[in-house]
């Protein structure tokens, strides 16, 4: 141990997010490893409340059932043309977690959890050391420490994204919105609605989570090249509330912002013997949906059997087959081979509901996705699966990039 280091954990994970704290959940959950998540102290440093969804079949989340603020058993698209499509995806069901209650839930559990601590301290530098790795950090009132662990886990975004193929940018501004009347039905969410003026590249949609039927998360969302100013979220947010969902009278309660990178590039997982990139950072979001809360938690549960199987190896957060798709989905995308929101609302036309969701999260056979990938433009998807195999990667410019609502 060289001079000053502090002797701490089995593990260490940089960064208190939605990766590093989900880890941390599960480690504590298996006894797999003691562990320590270092978080940035109060101040700029930390980011805003943010709101993580995904999907699961209700037995994914019960380590964290009391920090889910809201489910909803019915999905709906409305495509281009206006018409409404409401699917049952049972038994899955789409759920909602802010980062608030997550942390408090996690924070916890590591303050009663025997081989569990949470440091508040600005992690600088980490690197390999003889049997395992070190993080250099600095605590509020200026001093240093040196963090030892077998293993470092290490969630903090990237200065810059590798190289890719194609890069689109999700980005998108909602307003939590309180009506003077009842406006919304709680027991559907609206995960895609094309009614909204559709930008010249790329694709654009509305998003609404009903809280009650006067409260709910209104968003408008673009794939596309570059980020839009908050004036013009703001003026697309209004159409969409005032134009389109028609909701009369309301107030925006609060409002969050974020750039997720819908890439093909291929992210390291591993940046030493000892030391282990995870989340946005090591490639959990997927490519073609910037959907990533579900993948963190497969992802967390996979690292915490390894080690708690004793093995060294941490797994991808998705498999080279998904991994190819998505990268043939973002090239059709961006190229404009393919209209992006019929793309999407025919496959939920033409997919049983269940199926498609696991699809889009990566957990389908090949011959599901074989009869999946019948019921698209065969001709410009095909075409571009020739192709996407040859294209160079180039750096692209970086994103604002934040975590992933999905």
């Amino acid at each position: 141990m060289s001079p000053g280091a502090e002797a701490t954990s089995d593990v260490v994970i940089v960064g208190g997010g939605a990766a590093g704290l989900s880890l941390a959940n599960r480690l504590l959950g298996t006894g797999a490893a003691t562990v320590t998540v270092v978080e940035p102290p109060d101040g700029p440093g930390r980011p805003a409340e943010r709101t993580w969804c995904y999907w699961d079949d209700g037995d994914g989340d019960g380590d964290f059932e009391d920090a889910v603020a809201a489910r909803w058993p019915l999905l709906r698209v409305h495509g281009p043309d206006g018409a409404a499509l409401t699917v049952d995806p049972a038994p899955a069901r789409y759920r909602m977690v802010r980062s608030a209650a997550f942390e408090r839930l996690v924070h916890a559990r590591l303050a009663h959890a025997p081989g569990g601590r949470l440091l508040r301290a600005t992690a600088g530098t980490v690197r390999d050391v003889p049997g395992g790795a070190e993080v250099r950090c600095t605590e509020p009132g200026g001093r240093t420490l040196t963090l030892r662990a077998r293993r470092v886990f290490d969630s903090r975004p990237l200065p810059a994204l590798p190289p890719a193929r194609t890069q689109l940018l999700q980005h998108f501004r909602g307003w939590f919105v309180r009506t003077g009347t009842d406006r919304f039905d709680p027991g559907v969410a609206d995960l895609m609605d094309f009614r909204v003026p559709q930008p010249p590249h790329g694709l654009a949609f509305g998003y609404v989570l009903p809280l009650a039927p006067d409260r709910a998360l209104v968003e408008y969302t673009e794939f596309s090249r570059a980020p839009l100013t908050t004036a013009a979220y703001e003026a697309a947010l209004g159409h969409y509330a005032r134009e389109v969902l028609g909701l009369g009278a309301f107030t925006v309660e609060s409002a969050e912002e974020g750039v997720i990178p819908m890439t093909d590039a291929r992210f390291p997982r591993r940046t030493g013997e000892a030391v282990f990139r995870i989340g946005t950072a090591g490639g959990a979001t997927r490519p073609a949906t910037g959907y990533t809360f579900a993948a963190v938690q497969r992802h967390s549960r996979a690292v915490a059997a390894a080690l708690r199987d004793g093995d060294g190896r941490v797994p991808p957060p998705h498999g080279r087959r998904a991994l190819f798709m998505d990268a043939v989905l973002l090239r059709a995308l961006d190229t404009g081979r393919i209209d992006g929101p019929a793309f999407f609302t025919d496959l939920f036309r033409r997919t049983p509901a269940h199926r498609l969701l696991r699809f889009l999260d990566g957990a389908t056979s090949f011959r599901e996705e074989w009869g999946i990938g019948l019921r698209t433009p065969v001709g410009p998807m095909l075409r571009t699966a020739l192709e996407v195999p040859f294209l160079p990667r180039r750096t692209h410019p970086v994103p604002r990039t934040g975590e992933s609502p999905r």
